[in-house]
């Protein structure tokens, strides 16, 4: 019996695959040091733990619209509207199984087979794993470092563009590189999207994971409101990662496309996690900042001994739960050619388990330096001292 061949161009979130050596290694009996999935090790606040059950015993669990129940509909266009100077109609809101569906129905509601999508590279992997698999073009576009993190490479941008175009990925605030734009370089963006009439998908998955500043989104931008579907998700903020809820912020007709995507592929977002949701949105948000205060504690340490290890540096992220050092000169220290076996090295010798830029998307022309990508969301600060501290040894050794 045969198998679809599209399923040739499918890929997967390459992160799990790396979690699946690092239990290996732990099962051996080993100690691991986990920087390498982007989860949260906080628990639910209480009062969306309450409001899920309290929505169980209500019978609030059977099918509902496939749009999402109204009541959490409004609370997102409120939330998300009010927190990017926008007036959002609760009908350009669709409720989804979290953020990742909203990549897969964006695709299959603007690019048909053969057009191409514009993607971050280094980037998140299902991107480009879903053009492909849906039968367009990935057309990767590239970062340069700076002097306090990366900016994307305009000109490259631009120059791969041509009239089979017909979307770009924009993911400000970025995984795994931290990457945010400065006001110009979100205008640049707007600018292009115009220019060459490009929808555009705006993956604001990290929009209020940030220490300093204020985010800003594209779509709030002059001219890019009917052009752009803003991917959100209650995973980061809420730390909901296995709730699975998310939502799209579409033009009408792009709503209405994904709607009817949901009752295709299933049906309807879990009732009673909606519930949780408008708790989520309407409660109190303390929860919130006592997470972001524990994770800026953590990125400070992360940041602190990774600038301490021989052959190693990284600039310190504003937002996000990632960072992405440098590890060139490290690796050439320790007589180690490929990132491959820096990262299995690196477990077997110290038990720090990481991703590398090769995980994001295959290095393009002119990249000449090995980096590697630390999240601590899911590790303790006792941890990562004690984790890097090894790493630096080993180097060091």
């Amino acid at each position: 019996m045969k198998t679809a061949r599209r399923l040739d161009n499918l890929g997967t979130e390459t992160a799990f695959r790396v979690a699946q050596a690092a239990a290996d290694w732990k099962a051996k009996g080993n100690e691991v040091f986990p920087f390498h999935l982007g989860d949260l090790n906080f628990p639910l606040a209480p009062h969306i733990v309450e409001a899920m059950e309290q929505a169980i015993r209500d019978g609030k669990t059977g099918y509902c619209p496939g749009p999402g129940i109204p009541e959490l509909r409004e609370a997102l266009a409120d939330d998300i509207g009010s927190r990017r100077g926008m007036t959002i109609d609760p009908a350009e809101v669709v409720v989804t199984t979290g953020g990742k569906p909203v990549i897969t129905k964006f695709l299959q509601a603007v690019m048909n087979p053969g057009e191409g999508v514009l993607y971050p590279n280094p980037g998140f992997p299902i991107y480009e794993s879903q053009i492909e698999y849906f039968g367009g073009t990935a057309l990767p576009y590239r970062y340069v470092p700076t002097s306090d993190g990366f900016a994307i490479d305009l000109d490259h941008l631009r120059a791969s563009i041509d009239e089979n175009t017909t979307a770009i990925i924009y993911n400000d605030l970025q995984n795994p590189i931290s990457a945010e734009s400065t006001p110009g370089e979100r205008e640049a963006i707007a600018a292009i999207a115009q220019e060459f009439d490009l929808w555009v998908l705006s993956d604001e998955a990290y929009f209020e994971m940030r220490y300093r500043g204020k985010s800003q989104s594209i779509a709030a931008l002059p001219g890019m409101r009917e052009r752009t579907v803003i991917l959100y998700t209650f995973s980061k903020k809420y730390a909901m990662t296995g709730s699975r809820l998310g939502c799209a912020v579409a033009p009408k007709e792009v709503a209405e496309a994904i709607s009817l995507m949901n009752t295709n592929d299933e049906s309807c977002t879990n009732q009673y996690v909606q519930w949780a949701g408008i708790a989520a949105l309407r409660g109190p948000q303390g929860p919130v900042g006592q997470m972001l205060e524990v994770l800026r504690k953590r990125r400070d340490a992360t940041c602190r001994l990774i600038n301490e290890i021989p052959g190693m540096s990284a600039a310190t992220p504003g937002s996000t739960f990632y960072v992405f050092p440098d590890v060139t000169e490290a690796m050439e220290a320790k007589g180690i050619a490929t990132l491959a076996d820096f990262s299995t090295e690196a477990l077997h010798a110290t038990g720090v388990s990481f991703c590398t830029r090769e995980h994001f998307g295959s290095p393009q022309p002119g990249e000449d330096r090995s980096y590697i990508r630390l999240a601590y969301s899911g590790i303790d600060e006792a941890a990562i001292t004690t984790g890097l501290g090894r790493l630096k040894e080993w180097i060091e050794a």
